[in-house]
């Protein structure tokens, strides 16, 4: 995040922002909160699509944590005073970043390794790129954007300046934070049928 002269940041008390409780579907933006709209089928079986299988590979390897929806970031915060926290659709921590005092009753005290955004059709897309831009300035190392109607997905590595975008059929995305893990688009777009 840049400072600029003259113009008072803005930040959210964290003890006050922890009465708010778990339930409250909210993120902290350049230090204000901002409530977060439900979504829709869509968009969670696409979250699962790729948190099964991510979650799956993390465990087997021993390789960290794999979340669903709902685990929130502290992403920019000085002392109590927090000025960026988000919640991916997906994440990943490796185990090694994972504080060995971290209360896992609350959110996590810092970046994910790995985030998931999945686009909502009421997201808006600069909105969405911020989002990113947090992660990767937080010290996120990979971040996937996913498209449900445009069928796509766009990889963003932090110590990269370009996007990767991969288009549904037979691309397959491989993780640079997540060693070792792929998965082919086929599988991250795949949406039952109800017949």
């Amino acid at each position: 995040m840049v400072a600029h002269p003259g113009i008072e940041e803005k930040f959210v008390d964290e003890d006050e922002f922890m009465q708010l409780g778990s339930d409250a579907l909210v993120e902290i933006v350049d230090g204000e909160i901002v409530e977060m709209h439900p979504a829709g089928g869509v968009h969670h079986f696409i979250g699962g699509n790729v948190h099964d299988p991510m979650k799956v590979f993390a465990t087997k390897h021993q390789l960290g944590f794999v979340f669903m929806d709902g685990l929130l970031f502290h992403l920019f915060r000085e002392g109590k005073r927090l000025k960026g926290a988000r919640v991916p659709d997906v994440s990943f921590i490796r185990r090694d970043r994972i504080p060995k005092d971290w209360d896992i009753e609350k959110p996590f005290p810092g970046a994910p390794t790995l985030a998931v955004e999945v686009m909502s059709p009421d997201d808006d897309s600069e909105d969405v790129l911020k989002k990113v831009r947090e992660y990767l300035a937080a010290g996120t190392e990979e971040v996937w954007v996913i498209y449900p109607k445009q069928r796509e997905v766009h990889q963003f590595l932090h110590d990269n300046k370009h996007i990767t975008t991969y288009t549904d059929g037979d691309d397959v995305i491989v993780s640079t934070a997540l060693a070792g893990f792929s998965m082919a688009l086929r599988e991250i777009f795949a949406l039952p049928s109800f017949e």
